[in-house]
Order: structure tokens, then C-alpha cells, then sequence
């Protein structure tokens, strides 16, 4: 997996979160949206990135 660095400070955190979770599924990125408040092409990014490549 090539490293991920996102330009958006609250994608950053969003991904800090995430590496620190379980799991990667859908359902765990929408709850990261939700809780950084990411724009839907964030969230988009977020499951190309961590479910697509699991």
C-alpha cells in the first residue's frame, strides 16, 4: 500500500482515526466522515484508499 497524504487537515485526522480502528469497512468510513466532518469527495477517497485495497 503506497503512503496516503491527504492535503485536508481534517482528512489527515480523518486517516489518523481510521489507522487506529479494527476495521475498514464502509461503515467505520462513515462514521469518519461523520465524525471529521469530511466532504463526500473526502469519503470517497477514504474508501478507495482503506476498502477497495483491503
Amino acid at each position: 500500500m503506497e503512503p496516503i497524504i491527504p492535503e485536508g487537515e481534517a482528512l489527515r485526522h480523518a486517516i489518523q482515526w481510521l489507522s487506529e480502528q479494527p476495521r475498514h469497512d464502509v461503515k467505520t468510513i462513515e462514521e469518519a466522515s461523520r465524525r471529521f466532518d469530511l466532504s463526500p469527495a473526502d469519503e470517497e477517497f477514504l474508501l478507495r484508499h482503506f476498502v477497495e485495497e483491503s
